[in-house]
């Protein structure tokens, strides 16, 4: 059955060989950008358009027609490749998609079964769109309903995707859309038509590979500016078919018939994919596909712990773009409200008799209902990942589980460790109450860093110093023990640094289980830990460089260590503070990582010294703040700690069960 999308939406794709179908109504461009993981198209050679029609893995019609089929073969594309979107822009005279019948595109199989469709309503100003995007996710390929306009025509769409030049690039893809025949059969059997001489594209963009895109964090973190316009208004169902005409003639040419009809008559204004059947045959209306349920694992992985994490990981995407797509339609609102409220300032002429507040009132009565419509898309969107999270939240394993699950009393030591461990809560404001899983993927690539100070954060300013203090390194002993609870018995060692003795209290379930020694005290013992753990990173690395990872002393502990630093930087002189930035720089790679609890302006003193520490760790916080980011638009996250229920007796019992486990390994 075919799935019918909802802009935002994704949907799975059962084969590689597809076949992409546009329906326009009016001759348009189709084409197709190769992007990388981020979404960026490396350079012009990287775009499939009329004037070179054939890359590897997409084949794409040599000119401008009403209707287009474009072939894509996923296990062609580079390696480099990880994202297909399917260009659309109007050429013939039109100016915009809102004079036209809604646009329609499909992906179909090799066989020309649908596999999803997508009508691309709402559009106004809009001349060049983003239709469709297939990507990969976890070597698995979907597509993604786009609708994501440019009133800014081609240029602004090839300015979004990072293109050089994109004026030039516009142009000369332009000058080589020509009519092109309206395709009858399968674009799968073969490539696309063959196409003219291809445009001189040199001086547009300079030819680039994927691979060597630029990997800086401002490049990999773009997020699009509101204008150009991007196409946010919400979808609706397909207008129903006309009664009549009885029949609709086929839009794509055909001889004359031999009743000896000639060709001409009244123009047809009818959509493409909208045809009426005649009357004595016309079949009931199929009614639309109702959301899908939402199963627990239902996602690529070898294995029911992987498939989470990737449908974790899916729902924490979704929501970032539905709220991306929100957020773009109410500032297309008001960017429009301004406009359209300045126009009727300036006509003088309609200054007398009321027409100048009538003008003001249709221009936010437009305002509001295009609110209200983005608000009603991502209110659908909300409930589906609503209700997906609820069946997905109860499934988690103990690594990505809550500390008030179920799944926690019946814990025991892992024979393996997981693909990550939760180390909290993200949300976003448009709806507070659907919280995604922080997963952190192990093993830790960077150490952590829970801030003790007040930072930017509203909650934190309704505490006092000494109770903050204490929420962190309640925080650090919970992510400590989920660290600890991850791993096979013995493969994890928490080594604590407490120099004035302060945080005695919050770590003594760590001592007293057994799960960690305890905590070295004062200038010498904070000396002590971090030469024997700096000594361990350089004996590793000199082994692994060297080859000879069987020349280890034999008393040297394999397993990997966790520093719990707290009251940083009391008891450290400037070689301690040496070591540990070593520590932080080093270590990951040796499987020696760091757990600061700590004030950034405690350590003000060292000025900008250590700066180059704090930005080496991922901070978290004891209480709510918005200081994450996801890698995709760059939305402010609200981040939450993970709380122990009050009262709750689960982290001595699981440190216990570690602490058993590991003695009961040792001879």
């Amino acid at each position: 059955m075919t799935a019918e999308l909802v802009r935002g939406q994704n949907h799975p794709l059962p084969e590689t060989r597809l076949e992409i179908r546009v329906s326009a109504g009016h001759p348009v461009l189709a084409g197709a950008a190769l992007g990388d993981e981020q979404g960026r198209v490396a350079g012009a050679e990287w775009i499939a358009h009329p004037g070179a029609a054939s890359l590897p893995g997409v084949d794409v019609p040599g000119g401008a027609a009403a209707d287009h089929r474009l072939a894509v073969d996923l296990d062609a594309l580079p390696g480099a490749v990880h994202r297909v979107s399917v260009l659309i822009a109007l050429t013939g005279g039109a100016v915009r998609f809102g004079a036209l019948a809604a646009p329609f595109v499909a992906v179909a199989g090799p066989d020309g079964t649908e596999i999803a469709s997508y009508t691309i309503t709402g559009l106004d100003t809009e001349s060049a769109l983003v239709a469709l995007e297939l990507y990969r996710r976890q070597g698995a390929w979907k597509v993604r309903a786009m609708g994501q306009g440019y009133a800014g025509g081609l240029a602004a769409l090839l300015a979004d995707q990072g293109l050089e030049r994109p004026a030039d690039l516009a142009a000369a893809i332009l000058a080589t859309a020509s009519p092109a025949p309206v395709p009858t059969g399968p674009a799968l059997t073969g490539l696309a038509p063959a196409a003219p001489a291809p445009a001189d594209l040199s001086s547009a963009a300079s030819p680039a590979d994927l691979s060597s895109a630029d990997p800086s964090p401002a490049a990999s973190s773009r997020v699009p500016e509101p204008e150009p316009v991007r196409h946010t208004a919400p979808p609706t169902a397909p207008d129903p078919a006309p009664a009549a005409p009885a029949t609709v003639p086929d839009p794509a040419p055909a001889p004359t018939p031999a009743t000896g009809t000639t060709v001409g008559g009244p123009i047809d204004y009818s959509h493409p994919r909208r045809r009426t059947a005649p009357a004595d045959s016309a079949p009931a209306p199929e009614p639309r596909q109702a959301p899908p349920v939402p199963v627990a694992g239902d996602a690529t992985g070898w294995s029911m712990d992987e498939r989470l994490y990737n449908q974790v990981w899916g729902m924490f995407e979704d929501l970032a773009r539905t709220a991306a797509a929100y957020r773009s339609a109410c500032d297309f609102a008001e960017s429009r409200l301004d406009r359209e409220l300045d126009e009727a300032l300036t006509d003088y002429r309609a200054r007398a008799g009321g027409a100048n507040d009538a003008a003001r009132a249709a221009a936010r009565a437009r305002r509001d209902e295009l609110v209200e419509r983005a608000r009603a898309v991502l209110d659908r969107d909300l409930a589906q990942l609503a209700a997906e999270s609820e069946v997905v939240e109860p499934a988690l394993p103990v690594a990505y589980a809550r500390w008030d699950s179920p799944v926690w009393h019946a814990y025991r030591v892992p024979a393996e460790e997981p693909m990550a461990v939760r180390l909290g809560d993200l949300h976003l404001p448009e709806r507070t109450d659907l919280r995604i899983p922080m997963l952190v993927r192990l093993p830790l690539e960077r150490g952590l860093w829970v801030d003790s100070g007040r930072g930017h954060s509203e909650a934190a300013g309704f505490l006092d110093e000494a109770e903050l203090r204490r929420l962190a390194l309640d925080c650090a002993v919970a992510h400590a023990a989920r660290l600890l609870a991850a791993y096979p018995a013995g493969d994890f060692t928490v080594h604590l640094i407490d120099p004035a003795g302060a945080g005695a209290t919050a770590l003594a379930p760590l001592v007293e289980t057994g799960a960690a020694a305890p905590p070295a005290r004062g200038a010498a013992g904070v000396s002590a830990v971090l030469e024997q753990l700096t000594e361990r990173v350089d004996l590793l690395q000199m082994a692994l460089r060297g080859g000879a990872a069987d020349a280890l002393p034999p008393g040297l502990d394999t397993a990997r260590q966790l520093l719990i630093v707290h009251d940083f930087p009391h008891g450290f002189d400037d070689r301690a503070v040496t070591r540990l930035r070593y520590l932080a720089d080093e270590g990951p790679s040796v499987g020696v990582h760091l757990l600061m609890v700590a004030a950034r302006e405690d350590a003000a003193a060292y000025g900008p010294l250590l700066d180059p520490l704090w930005r080496s760790l991922l901070r978290l916080t004891p209480v709510p703040d918005d200081h994450l980011a996801d890698p995709w638009v760059g939305h402010a996250w609200s981040y939450e700690p993970p709380l122990l229920p009050p009262g709750s007796g689960i982290l001595r019992q699981v440190l216990g069960q570690v602490a058993a486990a590991r003695h009961g390994k040792q001879p």
